[in-house]
């Protein structure tokens, strides 16, 4: 009798789980499809950041973001961004394997750990997760990852991180960093305005566009070379060149 009472018991237990994890699966996929077609008013990380500044006492911290939609960026900005980023990014299904296998080899031969994110997994860390390196923050992120890869175009993916990443301290989003650095819309970016905002992606709290180091100004200059490799705008939608950069 008292093992049928436990046997029933971990059967309930067992449903309640999965219908958790298909409530969790329902949500999340609902949340990524709606935003799909409506730009996301804020993001994980922005939030995180707004609410660290309340808590450090940042005085006179001010959160900077506005949507701008894809035909209303410079084409060079998200070139740029890829170029800098993610060169495989037209053609990935959301992760750099190659990149992934490179950045663990140079962990085994005692360099330091860097990081092999793509563009569509640093959307998805930015929109619905927080900063960190946990396993449970990276599990997250490679599910987000997925679900962005499934539901979203390309086009769409890069829209959303030109409009959410960390361009500058309390920075986010190209329309408020064009703004900023450059006095100019995002649609009127040049090629080495929109290369000097990709250079500071590493770390856009110590690195600044309008006042570029010697350091920014390599990464840019680079950036620009990677630009023109890549063979111009048409590279991140698939148009060119035919095969991705190896």
């Amino acid at each position: 009798m008292t093992r049928l009472f436990h046997h029933i018991r971990w059967r309930k237990l067992l449903r309640w789980l999965g219908i958790l994890a298909l409530a969790w699966l329902a949500s999340t996929w609902l949340a990524v499809l709606l935003l799909r077609f409506v730009p996301p008013w804020t993001s994980a990380v922005m939030l995180e950041r707004q609410v660290g500044a309340w808590m450090h006492g940042e005085k006179g911290f001010r959160l900077r973001q506005h949507w701008v939609p894809w035909k209303q960026i410079s084409p060079w900005v998200p070139l740029a961004m890829v170029a800098a980023e993610d060169q495989k990014f037209p053609y990935h299904h959301g992760f750099d394997f190659d990149s992934i296998n490179q950045a663990i080899d140079a962990a085994d031969d005692g360099k330091r750990l860097r990081g092999a994110s793509t563009i569509s997994q640093q959307t998805a860390k930015n929109l619905f997760l927080w900063n960190g390196r946990s396993f449970v923050r990276k599990g997250l992120e490679a599910y987000f990852t997925v679900l962005l890869e499934l539901t979203w175009p390309k086009r769409r993916i890069l829209e959303v991180y030109m409009n959410i990443a960390e361009l500058g301290n309390g920075i986010y989003g190209v329309g408020a960093a064009s703004e900023a650095y450059f006095r100019t819309p995002p649609a009127q970016l040049g090629p080495a305005q929109a290369a000097r905002l990709a250079a500071v992606l590493p770390s856009p709290r110590r690195l600044h566009a309008d006042r570029p180091s010697a350091y920014v100004m390599r990464r840019a200059n680079w950036i620009q070379q990677q630009m023109e490799q890549l063979g111009g705008p048409g590279y991140v939608d698939g148009r060119a060149p035919p095969h991705p950069p190896h």
